[in-house]
């Protein structure tokens, strides 16, 4: 599982996307989401726009993220 770490502790799943090099544009982070790709903490999720926050887990194609505070 990769760290992503971020200011403030909290950032929103398309930014997620961007930040880890999964997506390289917000366009291309709602097709992944769309297809059903993404799960947060378990549960598929398709917000971009869903809020993560310290400690959370992102999977994508089978590849984990936990999003931590810088």
């Amino acid at each position: 599982m990769k760290t992503v770490a971020v200011r403030d502790g909290q950032i929103l799943l398309g930014q997620l996307l961007k930040l880890a090099g999964i997506a390289e544009t917000g366009g291309e982070a709602r097709t992944i989401l769309a297809r059903g790709e993404v799960s947060v903490n378990g549960s598929v999720e398709q917000r971009r726009g869903r809020k993560l926050v310290e400690g959370d887990v992102v999977d994508v194609g089978g590849a984990g993220y936990l999003v931590s505070r810088r």
